[in-house]
């Protein structure tokens, strides 16, 4: 494995908004060198015409060569060009207008014919007198999502352009989203999304939005950055307008090829990009990110596997959970504390046999996890990638089932059984598309007194020969669970309805800081990252939510718990 640097999105003088029009594709190659880029692809608006002019230069250069009536200066341009393309890996592709305007990028093999890549413009509308125009606009077009299939389809790869910028299919800005949102962002035939804020750190870059915490978006998506570039260098008085490599990504391939890229945006090994940074800059370290960034419901952390204290098991029922929740990573050697020094593995080769063994033999049906050994300081440490099961339920030991909830693994219940049974039969063949939860609309959508995003609401309990049954909704996904007791309840679970017996009788009781109708229970100590949360409907009913972290709260609610000043 070898890192490389890559800029996907460059436009070039066949764009007609080029803004230096009299550059020559031979200024491009050399920019690219200079900027250390490794492998670049030409993305004109809805025409493949830039990347054709070069390679026809090149082919009449070849042939003025073989009838040698090459000019002495022509000779070192060809020179140069053979020198460049040894040391660059240029791809032929497009920058596609869709409908609402939104921008995808198709990118193929260089061996691609140019011929094949324009009938994939004609299919998706472009008019056949204007495929050399380079125009930003073009009519009427086709769908993204037929976009996406045609690319793929042409063995291209598809990715969302500026995804979470204007004409950016995550839909920044409109007022509208929910499930086209949805299906804009996680369709089968989408390799990756193209993002502006790759190198942001926090819960709020676009990267950590599509990261499978989201029930509505369960599709992890591969997020790169590109520079866009419309002029060889960034506009010394518009810096939005970047130059050729300034906004790349770094990607480890094993060998460097469309192929391997594209093997790389098809896996679901998300510490193979990076943004790149210049040498002067620390070199993005993926796991210092993921160790800061904590345990969640894709992610976790585990110091050892010994078989004393649980602790292999614990691993083994986290492999178990992911796989039937959204798949995730684990890495073993390091605590979830990130003050915590790193203790390491002492022999990475053998821990990792011994774990592939314990996942082979103790987790059914067969999961295909991928194990690998990283240095972090100078500590070795093992990490686990755990697909998205496609069979689910997945067992432990052929009968303990386990789930993913925020940062917690716990046992299955009975109508979450059922409901990955019900899953596992709608799920389409390896490489499909996932089935998404229907009618969650985003943030912007929601009534600002609509409740909680995450967290657990309890709905209703009663009581059958002594014992306290209560139904949970998951303020995640909606998911309503009956029958749940305190013996049989998850971490959280057991908070909540523990929680609620102590309140619920009389409300007046209990220390209250009510805004309107909505209220947070006052919290035990001033570092309380979890809320407990009340809502009074119009007849006064009472509805309980607890365990609610910073990603369930909107509108509102951050007024409630003081997010934002009143």
């Amino acid at each position: 494995m070898k890192w490389y640097t890559i800029d996907l999105h460059l436009h070039t003088p066949a764009s007609s908004d080029y803004q230096q029009p009299d550059t020559t594709y031979l200024d491009i190659l050399q920019k690219a060198e200079a900027r250390g880029l490794d492998m670049i692809a030409f993305t004109d608006h809805n025409t493949v015409a830039g990347y054709r002019r070069m390679v026809e230069e090149i082919q009449q250069l070849e042939m003025l060569q073989r009838l040698n009536r090459l000019l002495p200066e022509e000779e070192a341009r060809l020179k140069e060009y053979n020198r460049l393309l040894e040391r660059i890996v240029v791809l032929p592709g497009f920058e596609f207008t869709a409908t609402f305007g939104f921008h995808i990028l198709g990118i193929f093999p260089p061996e691609k014919p140019t011929r094949e890549i324009e009938h994939i413009l004609l299919d998706l509308s472009i008019p056949s007198d204007q495929l050399d125009e380079g125009s930003v606009t073009v009519g009427a077009s086709a769908d993204v999502l037929m976009a996406y299939q045609k690319i793929n389809a042409a063995g291209g790869l598809a990715i969302a352009a500026h995804a979470n910028s204007n004409n950016g299919v995550a839909m920044r800005g409109f007022r509208f989203g929910g499930q086209t949102k949805i299906a804009y962002t996680q369709d089968v035939n989408l390799h990756a999304l193209e993002v502006t804020d790759l190198d942001r750190k926090g819960g709020h870059s676009t990267a950590a939005f599509f990261s499978g915490r989201k029930p509505e978006y369960p599709r992890r998506m591969h997020c790169i950055q590109g520079s866009d570039a419309h002029r060889l260098e960034t506009d010394s008085v518009r810096h939005k307008n970047l130059g050729i490599g300034d906004r790349a990504t770094d990607v480890r391939l094993s060998e460097f090829s469309f192929e391997a890229l594209k093997d790389l945006m098809l896996g679901n090994d998300f510490a193979r990009t990076r943004p790149n940074r210049p040498k002067a800059e620390p070199v993005f370290d993926f796991v210092q990110a993921a160790h800061e960034e904590g345990a969640n419901i894709v992610q976790d952390f585990h110091e050892s596997m010994t078989v004393r204290g649980g602790k292999l098991y614990a691993i083994i029922a986290d492999v178990c959970a992911f796989a039937n929740t959204n798949g995730g990573t684990l890495y073993i050697g390091m605590s979830r504390n990130p003050r915590r020094s790193v203790t390491g593995v002492a022999s990475a080769k053998q821990e990792i046999a011994r774990l592939e063994k314990e996942i082979s033999d103790r987790i059914s049906p067969p999961l295909n996890c991928s194990i690998d050994a990283n240095n972090f300081g100078n500590k070795q440490i093992i990490r686990v990638l755990v697909p998205r099961g496609e069979d689910p339920p997945y067992a432990v030991d052929e009968s303990k089932i386990y789930l993913r909830a925020e940062s917690e693994t716990g046992m299955a219940v009975r109508d979450e059984i059922v409901d990955m049974v019900l899953r596992g039969r709608s799920e389409r063949p390896a490489g499909a598309p996932k089935p998404v939860v229907p009618d969650m609309p985003d943030d912007k959508d929601l009534d600002p007194e609509a409740p909680p995003r995450t967290g657990v609401e309890v709905v209703s309990v009663e009581e059958r020969k002594g014992v306290r049954y209560y139904t949970v909704r998951d303020l995640r996904n909606g998911n309503v669970v009956q029958n749940v007791t305190r013996k049989s309840a998850r971490k959280l679970w057991h908070y909540a309805v523990t929680n609620y017996d102590k309140i619920s009788p009389d409300i007046s009781q209990v220390k209250i800081k009510w805004h309107g109708d909505m209220g947070m229970i006052a919290p035990k100590s001033q570092t309380v990252i979890r809320y407990d949360l009340l809502q009074r409907d119009k007849i006064g009913n009472v509805r309980y939510y607890f365990g609610v972290t910073d990603d369930g709260i909107h509108g509102n609610w951050k007024q409630v718990v003081g997010l934002v000043e009143e």
